[in-house]
């Protein structure tokens, strides 16, 4: 009885491999998978989220002094969230004196234009 349980197993398991449509998979390394749901992440909170559109919205840079009020979060997230988005390469710093100024970087402008183009997609 234990050996036909483990046949059966076996045979569940073997199909359980198969798939109707050939094999599933991608091309995206480990590395490059972690990459993107870093950068996903990092878009994937509110405050994180509005400081990059109003970064990316600012001419020359915005200044980590001007989103405080601007988010209406307290000082210490907004550092984290400007942290964040350094970290996940979506924005670059600049230090001009005591003041840093965030500029958004080409693949958050890229990011934040195929949101804005999908977010109500037409019925084509």
């Amino acid at each position: 009885m234990a050996e036909q349980k483990s046949n059966d197993d076996s045979t569940q398991s073997s199909s359980q491999q198969l798939s109707c449509c050939g094999d599933a998979g991608h091309s995206l390394s480990e590395q490059e998978l972690a990459a993107d749901i870093q950068t996903l992440a990092a878009i994937g909170n509110e405050t994180r989220y509005e400081a990059l559109q109003l970064i990316a919205a600012a001419d020359d840079g915005a200044c980590g002094c001007e989103l405080e009020p601007a988010l209406g979060v307290s000082q210490g997230a907004v550092s984290q969230a400007l942290s964040r988005l350094y970290s996940a390469g979506l924005v670059t710093r600049r230090k001009d004196g005591r003041w840093r100024y965030y500029s958004a970087t080409a693949r958050a402008e890229r990011l934040l234009t195929v949101l804005d183009e999908t977010r109500n997609p037409s019925n084509d």
